[in-house]
């Protein structure tokens, strides 16, 4: 699983504009949904939102990885977006979350959502670049550190 075949410039966003979980999600769903990936963004956020409330993906080291499969994603894709300002997200090491990926995922695409999940987490264990990526200040670089490191690390 490459993370460069499902994600794009237009879905890379630093700061994001809303600066609370729920907001956040809100943000990365709409960028997907106005590429024409999700049919439906407010049914797909609230599949997000439930997801998240049943457990946080908040998995330390300062990221998070909201994630749904729905049968209004046409095909696997992601959003990046980095807070203004760190915020809470119920993270397993109780630390604020400086990036959160998102990730959408069609009903049929399990083994390709737990390739990405797993892909996204092994990238973000390099500190030296979770250092980098945290502190990069557009979208444009953090698309750029993300496609550096995706390649630079393919499978």
């Amino acid at each position: 699983m490459n993370l460069h075949e499902i994600i794009s410039p237009e879905c890379v966003k630093a700061p994001l504009e809303r600066n609370d979980k729920k907001g956040v999600i809100d943000e990365l769903v709409a960028m997907l949904a106005a590429t024409g990936v999700i049919s439906d963004a407010d049914s797909f956020a609230e599949t997000v939102w439930a997801r998240e409330q049943a457990r946080s993906t908040g998995i330390g080291h300062g990221l998070a990885i909201p994630h749904g499969k729905s049968e209004l994603v046409g095909t696997l894709a992601m959003a990046v977006g980095k807070p203004a300002e760190p915020i809470d997200f119920g993270s397993i090491d109780g630390k604020p979350v400086k990036l959160v990926v998102l990730l959408a995922s069609p009903i049929d695409q399990t083994s390709e959502h737990i390739q990405a999940l797993a892909r996204i987490s092994r990238l973000m264990t390099v500190e030296a670049f979770r250092e980098k990526i945290y502190s990069a200040e557009t979208g444009t670089e953090i698309h750029d550190l993300l496609q550096q490191q995706d390649f630079a690390t393919a499978t």
